[in-house]
């Protein structure tokens, strides 16, 4: 079994690129779910074993 890798190269001009806009074209792309659950992965990524996240920074707000 041969497997090849392909090359890709993705080239932007680094004063025009909207590296955010993209991002949030990507991240809209997503159902709810699935955004929320890759914040949770980031998050837990961050906590020590049986730390808890500080929900005491965070209003809440309904979805539209």
């Amino acid at each position: 079994m041969n497997r090849k890798i392909a090359m890709v190269k993705r080239q932007f001009d680094m004063k025009t690129h909207d590296q955010a806009n993209e991002d949030l074209e990507y991240w809209l792309t997503k159902t709810p779910q699935e955004r929320i659950a890759a914040v949770t992965f980031l998050v837990n990524q961050q906590l020590k074993p049986g730390q808890k996240m500080d929900r005491t920074v965070f209003i809440r707000r309904k979805l539209k």
